[in-house]
């Protein structure tokens, strides 16, 4: 199911012989020159399926005199300029791709294997090369300085959130060594005072629930289900945005180039229409004000336990600009930083990798840095990474979609809750609370439900679809009950409508129709808990 996606988008699958030979010929990185951090128990924490493992963390307190109660961080990642170097075929390639894609049944990564899983992978016990954030924070998380430091590590223990989280919660496991033990219980005091700087930088809050579709031997879904969001996750997060920040305002103190990761303010356009969905629900609104995210999160704060909760954190979303790469800065504002770069990911992501050569060239840390050329194509190279970054996007939405009708396939004619996420003249999109699966009621079928007597008009400042002659109202939020009678595997279309409302009966098929709208749907994760947009960390 995912080639067919892979194939619309055109992602490419394949490394040329070139690449691949460059990659086999690879070897271990020799220590000399760079700072020795292999004593240092340096631990990642990933999803348990991670292959790829382009960060580690570790902390402890800070015995300067002068910063009492504070803490130092650091923030290992995989040295991928090491091997991938400019104008090389790897470079070429990896520049090609932009980014590794995600499916629920592969990877597409951005690097051969040989590297991405391999010789970069900061494994457990194995020497690795690196690129080092390393942080000072007060007893308040107030940062008061970082360096950069291209090192040799060997990381003490690869561990899943789970593990880490179990750890955190004072229920380790039995084998965990005692080092590793003291560098989690570290870790998490640090992270402690991180959220006390963090709340006052009152980042974009949004509860987005993301969806694991799980695969069985056979390749079908076998089930759906949320991921858990637990506060190990929450901490890698903080962790990698504060690494993020520390590259983007190291490299302006340096006057070097690079690019960032921005995310601007929302449209006048966006705002009018939240402030429309927000007076439905007798919210005000200024549609003139200067927004802040903390505009943003007391209104989620508001709607926390209440039947519009959902809705809201899906209509926050949608009023929000999509995040790019730009050589020029204009802050990120769902994190509520005036600089912010990818630093963290560059196994992954290409954008992490031009930052690297910015910091290596900056620093003077050796060979691999950014070169002239490459700077003077530093516009060009944000606009393609951007394009290759909503190309994943999409296709590992699309193909999310199909694996979701697949599923459903085998439930055409089922009722279920579901709720309306969004409202459009033809019809209404809807999400089930079981599966998150999304599909279409088209307006027409509301017609049959009310035995063909009534015309349903889309009334756009409502945000609802209302009823011409009886004045039936369906809006944003609304929880429904919901008969499947189409699934698309082909498309990933879901058609629904209103339970016992009549009309035509089920049906499967393969046909074209209306998927569930992008509005109504939050960036692709990556590892659990990063950006939908905003977010720091994937997978």
């Amino acid at each position: 199911i995912s080639l067919v996606a892979i194939h619309d988008h055109g992602i490419p699958t394949e490394f040329p012989a070139a690449v691949i030979e460059q990659a086999k010929a690879a070897q271990p990185v020799d220590p000399k020159g760079r700072t020795d951090l292999r004593a240092i128990p340096l631990v990642t924490i990933d999803p348990p399926d991670a292959r790829d493992h382009d960060d580690a963390v570790w902390a402890g307190p800070d015995d300067d005199d002068r910063n009492p109660g504070g803490h130092i961080v650091l923030v290992a990642i995989a040295d991928v300029a090491h091997y991938v170097t400019p104008g090389s075929a790897l470079d070429k390639e990896a520049f090609k791709r932009g980014n590794s894609a995600y499916f629920p049944d592969r990877v597409v990564p951005m690097l051969p294997e040989e590297l991405s899983a391999d010789l970069c992978s900061l494994k457990e016990g194995v020497d690795r090369p690196c690129l080092v954030a390393r942080m000072v924070f007060d007893a308040r998380g107030r940062k008061r300085g970082h360096t950069f430091l291209r090192a040799v590590m060997r990381s003490a223990a690869r561990l899943t959130y789970a593990q880490a989280q179990a750890a955190f919660d004072g229920k380790p496991q039995d084998d965990m060594s005692a080092t590793v033990r003291r560098t989690l219980a570290d870790v998490w005091a640090a992270y402690q005072s991180l959220t006390l700087a963090r709340g006052k930088r009152d980042p974009l809050d949004l509860d987005l629930p993301e969806r694991r579709i799980i695969l069985g031997a056979d390749g079908k879904v076998a089930s759906i289900a949320y991921r858990e969001r637990l506060d190990s996750m929450k901490l890698i997060e903080e962790f990698m945005v504060l690494a993020n920040v520390a590259a983007a305002e190291a490299l302006e103190s340096k006057r070097t180039p690079l690019i960032y990761r921005v995310h601007d303010t929302p449209s006048k356009e966006k705002l009018f229409a939240f402030s429309d969905f927000l007076r439905t629900l007798n919210i005000s609104f200024a549609k003139g004000q200067v927004v802040q995210p903390g505009v943003f999160n007391r209104i989620l704060a508001g709607a926390k336990g209440s039947p519009h909760e959902a809705v809201m954190n899906d209509v926050v979303l949608r009023s929000q600009a999509q995040a790019v790469y730009d050589p020029a800065n204009i802050g990120h504002f769902g994190l509520n930083l005036d600089k912010y770069a990818h630093f963290t990911s560059p196994i992954r992501r290409y954008a992490d990798l031009i930052v690297h050569r910015a910091l290596i060239r900056a620093f003077g840390l050796g060979e691999g840095g950014l070169t002239d050329k490459e700077i003077a194509g530093l516009a060009a190279t944000a606009e393609h990474i951007t394009m290759t970054e909503r190309r994943a996007m999409a296709a590992e939405r699309d193909s999310t979609d199909r694996y979701v009708a697949a599923f459903m396939e085998d439930r055409i004619g089922q009722t279920f809750d579901a709720r309306v996420t969004g409202v459009t003249r033809f019809g209404l999109f809807v999400r089930l609370a079981e599966s998150g699966a999304e599909g279409l009621i088209p307006i027409r079928s509301l017609s049959s439900a009310s035995g063909g007597t009534d015309y349903f008009h889309h009334d756009e400042k409502r945000q609802a679809l209302v009823g011409q002659r009886g004045g039936q109202v369906f809006g944003m939020g609304d929880v429904l009950a919901v008969t499947l009678l189409e699934a698309a595997p082909l498309t990933g279309g879901l058609r629904f409508a209103l339970a016992g409302g009549g009309g035509e009966p089920p049906r499967r098929t393969g046909k074209s129709r209306p998927k569930s709208h992008p509005a109504s749907r939050g960036k692709k994760p990556g590892k659990p808990g990063k950006p939908a947009r905003f977010k720091a960390k994937k997978r």
